[in-house]
């Protein structure tokens, strides 16, 4: 009677949870469909290695070794003690089950306890690190579902070990400390009580095992533990190609009534995927730099707060409640009482910019992507925050005055100051040992010199494109620049939001490419250098484009250019992000720099792929900083932390907030900033 009760209880509960769990995966799914579908490149070969490297390797975990380590072991733990959950559900019904492994069984034992027993350690540590260490990314919202999920693995792995330590007393059998070390010492310990006490404890503990793991299967889907589901598609599914590449708006689309994202269910349904994909851990927060110097941007939060929204506009246009049972998540339920028969057009929703995300927050970002080369779920946050600019910008004409006033001098002037596009090529003027032909100058040249408007206008930076050009000539390099005729990439206007105006770029210098021939672009500009190579491509380029680094490097190599004399300074090396994270190349500006006799490289405690933002990127080198700390300051502090008596650059961006960031800390006497560039060419020509 008992094994026919024992039996309906556990097909009722099992059956209750499964049907609760189906649902709430459904219900996201249907939540995420409400996005545009998402343009999918095959790529099979490309987004299996992703998944292995960064899904089942676990590579981004490793930013930080000994969280890397614990998910590691979680991630694997949780995989092999699945296989023992069969066989000890079985035993649930049939006495002293065991699966027909022979005398292999007693290895699948001693597997499944060293697996238990690691999992149990390791969500231990995981709970010291939250709440004994009190790491930081981690104490943002300390409610219960966090506390829940220790208590609920910790009960996960504490009862296998004792429903198996009190089968073997329930069955007389003798404790096996060699094949079952932890389940054994436990029957050695409690081996007194007799078979019907451990009968009574064995099922006991069993229905607590199958408790939890019906009630944690349930929890999963509503709460940030839903990365366990989706994080494997999100990391396949991920846009292929270029990193930070952003999508093309069509304007010529008749159909389309706004331009940019206004409404969450205009994101795709990839980038919806994100949204639960999320684990929040902080990571991303953790290294942003806006978030570091006490500005409203979070990363995590951002995409948190757009999933939360996601669940209660998707919970209203289906009419599908989010939350199973609603008894148990009632403190989770935004809407989910809503009747059947209503519609999301007849519900008042929270306005996805300025309700749900702020103008403050979007406009706080430098585009650096620290954040999403931190996660460890892939999930992209600076594509969502560009297409909410663009639904600013473009939809709604709502831009700060000082991206106004850059948007007004580029279109009239073609330069962020709005200074006479007929100035663009003075600087050439100023040195009278460099060469600089223009492209009307010469019958033919091997690369075009993009100077850029920095390298024009701005005159710190302007000492950096005539370096180069020194350079050039140095190396006997046939080069010329468009001059008067260069107009601005373009790549500001567009991680600004107004992406009309970049494509109104783009077009223009491509077509200008084209008219003069041009086959190879080299630029000091690192986001020039990125847009070129990676977002003009899409609509036409089809030159070699490099950054002036690469360059110095290869002729290095070559031969061409020779840096003999001594440079005695101990250089601190800044990565800028469109060099770094957005195309991977952080050792040919160090291997420079260690060509050059008498420098010294000092690394900052964040260096490449970790490298902090100087703050100038996606637009905010135009855009006053209103909130927290200056960014370029702060990461001044960190190179002068090394001791410093120079830090160098790779970007004109770069050097001149590092430059910036000297003056305000009132060392600019002691340490110098210089470009690659500018080293080099100290070590050339004294």
């Amino acid at each position: 009677m008992f094994s026919l009760l024992n039996f309906f209880a556990f097909l009722v509960i099992s059956g209750y949870a499964i049907y609760l769990f189906a649902n709430l995966v459904y219900s996201r799914y249907l939540f995420v469909k409400l996005g545009k579908k998402s343009e999918f490149e095959p790529n099979l070969k490309e987004r299996i290695n992703a998944v292995l490297i960064n899904g089942f390797g676990q590579r981004k975990l490793f930013k930080d070794k000994k969280s890397g380590f614990m998910h590691l072991v979680l991630f694997y733990t949780f995989f092999i003690i699945q296989v023992g959950l069969i066989e000890l559900i079985i035993k649930g019904f049939i006495k002293g089950y065991e699966f027909p492994f022979g005398e292999g069984h007693k290895y699948f034992s001693l597997l499944q306890e060293c697996a238990t027993f690691l999992m149990l350690l390791a969500v231990g540590y995981g709970f010291y690190r939250r709440y004994g260490e009190k790491l930081k990314r981690l104490q943002w919202k300390r409610d219960g579902k966090a506390a829940f999920v220790y208590i609920a693995l910790c009960t996960l792995t504490s009862s296998i070990l004792l429903t198996l330590g009190f089968e073997a007393i329930m069955l007389d059998h003798e404790p096996n400390l060699v094949y079952a070390p932890f389940s054994g010492a436990i029957a050695l310990l409690f081996s007194g009580i007799g078979s019907t006490a451990g009968t009574v404890l064995f099922y006991l503990f069993w229905w607590v095992h199958m408790v939890t793991v019906f009630s944690f299967m349930v929890f999963v889907p509503q709460s940030k533990q839903a990365h366990e589901l989706f994080a494997m598609f999100n990391i396949f599914f991920k846009k292929t190609g270029s990193v930070g590449k952003l999508k093309t708006i069509d304007f010529e689309d008749e159909e389309a009534e706004e331009f940019g994202v206004g409404k969450i269910e205009n994101f795709t349904q990839q980038q919806l995927i994100d949204l639960y994909a999320c684990a929040e851990c902080g990571r991303c927060t953790n290294m942003c730099p806006a978030s570091v110097t006490g500005k409203t941007l979070s990363p995590m939060q951002l995409i948190v707060k757009m999933r939360d929204h996601l669940t209660e506009k998707g919970a209203a246009i289906t009419s599908r409640s989010p939350w199973m049972p609603r008894s148990v998540f009632s403190s989770s339920v935004a809407i989910s009482g809503l009747a059947a028969q209503e519609t999301a057009a007849a519900i008042e929703m929270p306005s996805l910019i300025g309700d749900v995300i702020t103008e403050e927050e979007l406009w706080a970002c430098t585009t650096c992507r620290n954040c999403e080369d931190q996660c460890p779920v892939a999930n992209e946050h600076v594509d969502k925050i560009i297409d909410l600019r663009r639904y600013l910008v473009l939809t709604e004409g709502n831009v700060p005055q000082e991206a106004s006033r850059y948007f007004q001098n580029i279109e009239r002037q073609s330069n962020p100051w709005g200074l006479n596009r007929k100035e663009r090529m003075n600087w050439r003027d100023e040195r009278d040992d460099i060469e600089v032909p223009t492209v009307d100058e010469v019958s033919e040249f091997e690369y075009l010199f993009w100077v850029g408007s920095m390298g024009s206008y701005d005159k710190r930076s302007q000492k950096i494109v005539q370096s180069f050009a020194k350079i050039m000539n140095m190396a006997g390099i046939k080069f010329a620049i468009l001059g008067n005729k260069e107009r601005n990439s373009g790549d500001n206007a567009r991680r600004m939001g107004n992406e009309f105006l970049f494509q109104q770029l783009c077009q223009e210098n491509i077509a200008n490419f084209q008219s003069y021939g041009v086959k190879k672009i080299v630029t000091i500009d690192p986001h020039a250098f990125n847009t070129f190579k990676n977002e003009y491509p899409e609509f036409g380029l089809e030159s070699e484009v490099y950054h002036h680094t690469e360059l110095i490097w290869k002729w290095i190599q070559d031969g061409l250019i020779n840096p003999v004399k001594e440079v005695k300074e101990a250089i601190a090396y800044h990565d800028s992000c469109y060099l770094g994270r957005y195309n991977n190349i952080y050792d040919i500006p160090r291997q420079i720099l260690t060509s050059i006799p008498g420098v010294k490289v000092l690394e900052m405690e964040r260096n490449k792929q970790d490298s902090m933002c100087c703050g100038a990127g996606g637009g905010m080198m135009w855009i006053e900083e209103k909130q927290g700390r200056r960014i370029n300051v702060e990461r001044t502090e960190q190179a002068l932390s090394v001791n410093p008596s120079m830090i160098g650059s790779n970007c004109p961006y770069c050097l001149t907030m590092l430059s910036d960031g000297i003056k305000a800390k009132e060392v600019e006497e002691q340490v110098k900033t210089m470009d690659i560039a500018e080293i080099v060419e100290r070590s050339l020509t004294g």
